[in-house]
């Protein structure tokens, strides 16, 4: 896992005036939004007893620990405590972590991490999101693994053919090579484009264009730290994009959220047809990952084999242990209460340890 980097955490639209808890990076975090509608990001724990202050309730903007009542600005800081005298002064230490928040791309953005604003990654540009004529469909869904597993899978071109071979793969040729091809590496993720051709009608959204004899389709695959991808499909006139954010709930369990946009049957009505072949094609994905050991990707390249066709996977590696050794690894540690809303800690080293 790694620090200083925009998470994008949860869609805009779940964010409402009313605490919701978001569990990431083995912590637990609380959202919610103020009266003039900006998101307000906080540690998911009283100071006091350390009660889920997403349990509580909004008042004039500040947040209630629903244990003692105690209230929290949106800067963390505690300026009332209920069973105290009014004129007694409030403990320096009775304050809460907060988060910087961005809002885009119909995600709620928190970064984490201790670069100062000048310094911090900024958040990848998703024009798609604005462009006229491309309909969105935002779906989620769980994958029992770590979050590296599920990225890379993401990255993969070779698989389609094989664990897609009952949905949108099936109309791939089959004996046809994935070579190498070229890697556009940049500061903070990498791209790359290849071109696949069908020769059968195929199943799942594809279908919708597929003309007679063979169709290439030209797919662009990328990422940017520290858990995004992006996945770009061009074929017959047509076009389809999947945003996906891989959030590492723990070294076991990620969250997937993901927009898909589409230049074809843009109507509403549609969207559960999508909402459906997304969900086949993710859980055909899973059941891969999931069966993967270990769960997370080895920290050394010379851990598990690589052929010309696992070039953008390789690069993704890469890039990651270059910011590992820069030191914006995390570790995560339990407090010895057993509460798994512990801190963070950095590491002293520059292995990765989740």
């Amino acid at each position: 896992m790694l620090k200083n980097f925009w998470y994008a955490c949860e869609f805009s639209k779940a964010v409402t005036n009313q605490p919701k808890q978001i569990v990431m990076l083995k912590q637990k975090f609380v959202l919610y939004r103020n009266s003039q509608g900006q998101v307000i990001a906080l540690k998911d724990q009283c100071p006091h007893r350390g009660a889920a202050l997403s349990m509580g309730w909004i008042d004039n903007d500040c947040i209630r620990c629903p244990y003692h009542g105690w209230q929290f600005q949106a800067d963390g800081r505690c300026v009332d405590i209920p069973s105290n005298a009014p004129e007694t002064p409030i403990p320096p230490k009775a304050r809460v972590e907060t988060y910087p928040v961005q809002e885009k791309y119909g995600f709620v953005w928190m970064f984490y991490g201790d670069l100062p604003e000048a310094e911090r990654p900024p958040i990848p540009p998703l024009p798609e999101y604005e462009e006229p004529g491309l309909h969105h469909l935002f779906y989620e869904y769980k994958v029992n693994t770590h979050y590296t597993r599920t990225l890379e899978n993401s990255l993969d071109y070779a698989h389609t053919r094989v664990v897609h071979a009952n949905s949108f793969g099936k109309g791939f040729e089959r004996d046809q090579t994935i070579g190498q091809y070229e890697i556009n590496v940049e500061e903070f993720g990498a791209s790359s484009t290849v071109v696949i051709k069908q020769h059968s009608r195929p199943k799942g959204f594809l279908k919708f264009f597929h003309h007679s004899g063979t169709t290439d389709v030209t797919s662009k695959i990328s990422f940017y730290l520290p858990n995004i991808n992006k996945m770009e499909g061009y074929f017959g006139g047509g076009k389809l994009i999947n945003f996906g954010i891989h959030i590492p709930i723990d070294e076991t369990t990620t969250l997937i959220k993901r927009i898909q946009f589409r230049s074809f049957f843009t109507y509403s009505w549609a969207d559960p047809i999508f909402q459906r072949s997304n969900l086949k094609i993710s859980r055909e994905d899973a059941v891969v990952a999931e069966s993967q050991y270990p769960k997370a990707i080895p920290d050394d390249l010379t851990d598990e084999v690589h052929v010309a066709c696992d070039a953008i996977s390789l690069a993704y590696r890469k890039l990651r242990q270059k910011y590992l050794k820069m030191g914006w690894g995390l570790e995560s540690c339990e407090s010895k209460s057993g509460n798994s809303n512990g801190n963070l800690v950095q590491p002293s080293s520059a292995a990765l340890v989740n």
